[in-house]
């Protein structure tokens, strides 16, 4: 399905231009807003947070500068979203909430606020607002379950649930969200940051409805589309025409099991292209599992980098692209099983299995292989009033060298874009001192360029009966070098007892620690790039 033709008229470039930069800015203001107001560090200092507005049928028009995975997703969480509510239940002024994976997502704690915007007394546009929560309830603080085997086990499901309408918060379906998540408190104040972006996005459009009228704001919506498309058909038509095929693996499936491999075969024919999954591996036991909007979102994202960066993110640009996923694999595993950490992790395994496959249309396109993964290590406990905590820290690596330079430190690539929160917020806000932060030096691969070096650093806990949840890839199957480089140091977390004991910790664990007890994250280098000489 792609956005449907309408009868409007044309519109001028310089008006288009207007329109189409007024519409950005719109999704980007939304995403300062909720870092701005938002009550959990995750928000505020990591920014693990995405904005968008589509048109009146639910397809992207405009996006902030956030996290592509996300962004990605977002493209069909209101037309999935319209599916299970029809427009005629909607009126000015709601505000609905949902975090199913089945419904245009990607996992629990990524919820999204879709508020409909109306225009004249129908609806124009949808403004989205999507923060990652740091806890939605489950079976471990911060809901990452390692050993889950179904969906129930990550936490508190939402179906498209009006959580405002013009008449103001309705409270008991709000108090039954807050019931069933960690952190009431710190959980409203989000949910309200998220409301106030898509209260401000709709002022915006307004205006911009107001400025240039409907019929000609409708005008420049369709012509993004149909701007978006062509420009992404004229990018597939500079590939050479072929089929590719590539492969990358997930380090096991999170229940002790062997790796699991997506593989990809694109045939790209004049300008359009088809990406299909179906020989990737059977779904995992474990939360590995993703959705095939997450598979689009991957896609996307690696055709867009490789070959038409200026392109603008729109509905239109899925218009010549074909994403096919098998029902019952690891991109398509069906709505009960465990998703968590297939929405960082095997994203990045699809990016990367594309990325190899598409190294024969121009290696100087690519890099090496870098720290495609979230790095999670997540601590979860109280302080001491008895108020919950819950610290979600990713850790970069290092980037994988080009063709024509080494690969930066300590950085995140392709589907993320989230920032670290700083050590000084970390020892104010949660019983953690950080004792040491610096680079893993050596850690990236040799070649003709070397790859990036990881990050080092160690925490300390304060409090006892701390949990300690890692989620993260890149510990067995390491960063890759290209063109004759060589891989990079893999990931690495150990934990060290107050008493002087040490074990490394998997990639996917969740443990206890007391006081005095030490994580250390040694993040993966990157891989190099071509021989050395």
């Amino acid at each position: 399905m792609t956005p449907r033709a309408v009868a409007v008229p044309s519109v001028d470039p310089v008006t288009l231009e207007v329109i189409r930069n007024a519409l950005n800015a719109a999704a980007e203001e939304m995403s300062l807003i909720v870092m701005r107001s938002a009550r959990s560090p995750l928000l505020r200092e990591a920014g693990d947070l995405s904005s968008a507005l589509t048109d009146a049928d639910g397809y992207l028009i405009a996006q902030g500068r956030d996290i592509p995975m996300h962004l990605g997703v977002m493209s069909f969480t209101v037309r999935e979203f319209l599916k299970r509510v029809p427009r005629q239940r909607l009126a000015p002024g709601d505000v609905w909430f949902l975090n199913l994976p089945e419904v245009g997502g990607n996992h629990l704690p990524d919820v999204k606020a879709i508020r409909p915007v109306f225009v004249d007394a129908e609806i124009r546009a949808f403004a989205v607002s999507l923060a990652h929560w740091a806890d939605i309830g489950g079976a471990m603080p911060g809901s990452y379950v390692a050993n889950a085997v179904d969906a129930w086990q990550e936490g508190l499901r939402i179906p498209p649930l009006r959580l405002f309408s013009a008449a103001g918060v309705e409270r008991e379906k709000l108090d039954l969200v807050l019931a069933n998540v960690r952190g009431a408190a710190e959980r409203e104040g989000d949910i309200l940051a998220q409301m106030a972006a898509t209260r401000a996005a709709e002022e915006r459009l307004l205006q911009i409805f107001a400025l240039h009228g409907a019929p000609t704001t409708r005008a420049a919506i369709a012509a993004i589309h149909d701007r978006a498309e062509a420009q992404m058909r004229a990018a597939l038509a500079a590939v050479p025409d072929g089929v590719y095929e590539g492969e990358d693996w997930l380090d096991d499936d999170a229940a002790g099991g062997a790796p699991l491999a997506v593989r990809v075969r694109v045939t790209i024919r004049g300008d359009a292209a088809v990406f299909d999954f179906s020989a990737t591996d059977d779904a995992a036991r474990g939360p590995v599992n993703t959705t095939p909007f997450i598979a689009a979102a991957s896609v996307f994202y690696v055709v867009k980098a490789l070959y038409g960066p200026d392109i603008q993110p729109s509905g239109g640009c899925y218009r010549p692209l074909q994403i096919i996923t098998r029902p019952g694999s690891l991109l398509d595993p069906g709505p009960e099983r465990p998703v968590v950490g297939g929405n960082h992790e095997t994203s990045q395994r699809i990016a990367d299995a594309l990325f190899l496959a598409l190294e024969a249309t121009g290696p100087q396109r690519l890099s090496a292989g870098g720290p495609t993964t979230s790095g999670l290590v997540l601590f979860g406990g109280r302080r001491a009033d008895g108020a919950w905590t819950t610290l979600y820290e990713t850790h970069g690596g290092g980037e994988g060298a080009r063709h024509d330079r080494d690969g930066a430190p300590v950085i995140r690539v392709h589907m993320s874009n989230v920032m670290n929160t700083p050590a000084e917020v970390i020892e104010a806000e949660y019983p953690i001192r950080i004792d040491c932060q610096r680079l893993r030096c050596g850690s990236g691969g040799g070649g003709r360029h070397r790859g990036g070096d990881g990050l080092h650093r160690e925490y300390r806990v304060l409090c006892d009966d701390m949990s300690v949840t890692s989620m993260f890839e890149r510990r067995v199957v390491p960063p890759y070098g290209l063109q004759g480089g060589a891989a990079g140091a893999p990931f690495r977390v150990t934990v060290v007892t107050g008493a002087g004991s040490s074990y490394d910790l998997s990639g996917k664990a969740n443990v206890r620690l007391a006081a005095g007890d030490r994580v250390i994250v040694d993040s993966c280098g990157g891989g190099g790039y071509g021989a050395a000489g």
